[in-house]
């Protein structure tokens, strides 16, 4: 998969991908990290590459102008022309694990940075499939929450993770958080881990994981448990469960 990143600041994004997990899939080829510094498409004449301007209307700020922007995206679209554009800002849907998992099955795409007050909205209009938000909450600039999806994307292309068990049971991927998790010692400052995962039988280990999953979310993200289809069954063993914590 190619990631094609439109920045005023490559190497914070490269800098980040470059290392661990991400870097090492660089590394094998099993993605490709494309960064486009907009700046690099200002006019031939214009020493100081400006990229942004006062707004139309007033306001405090400045915005990135419309053209280096369109001729940075250009520069990605002849080489990938089937690519799907994401533009990060608070703006947008929100990032979840579903909509990883659907960008992450793309052959190429392309996220635009914004920064200072944002980018002129008729480029945005033009030439953006998706806006997305990684939060509710404002960055001083796209490059984190580029990474942000870019790092979990990844980690759903076949070969970047040791096998498919280090993503599938993770927290979201079926709507749940994850159960919680030990190792040794086995006491600690007086907390023993469970005895259930130390008895070798693996269907209760499973069965325990399971119920500690739903009640970490009960617990921690109600909105998220709220929407789970839990049978009767489960529920009364949850219940059951929950009495013994």
């Amino acid at each position: 998969m190619i990631f094609n990143v439109l920045t005023l600041f490559p190497d914070q994004v490269s800098g980040f991908l470059n290392v661990s997990i991400t870097g090492n899939a660089v590394n094998k080829g099993l993605i490709e990290l494309n960064t486009v510094n907009i700046r690099d498409f200002t006019e031939p004449d214009d020493k100081y590459h400006k990229v942004d301007d006062t707004m139309f209307g007033g306001g405090t700020g400045m915005l990135m102008k419309c053209e280096p922007v369109y001729k940075a995206y250009q520069s990605v679209k002849d080489k990938c022309p089937d690519t799907y554009t994401v533009f990060v800002g608070p703006k947008g849907s929100r990032l979840n694990q579903s909509k990883v998992i659907e960008l992450s099955k793309k052959t190429s795409l392309t996220i635009i940075c914004g920064h200072y007050e944002g980018i002129d909205s008729r480029v945005l209009d033009e030439i953006v499939d998706e806006e997305i938000s990684i939060g509710d909450y404002v960055l001083t600039g796209g490059e984190l929450a580029a990474c942000v999806i870019i790092d979990s994307c990844s980690r759903m292309i076949d070969g970047v993770l040791p096998n498919e068990n280090a993503f599938t049971i993770e927290s979201h991927m079926n709507g749940t958080l994850e159960a919680p998790q030990y190792t040794k010692p086995q006491k600690w400052h007086d907390r023993e881990v469970p005895q259930v995962l130390l008895s070798g039988n693996q269907a209760l280990i499973d069965e325990y994981n399971e119920l500690s999953s739903l009640y970490e979310t009960l617990k921690k993200r109600p909105d998220m448990f709220d929407k789970l289809e839990i049978s009767r069954e489960k529920m009364e063993k949850l219940l059951a469960f929950m009495r013994t914590i």
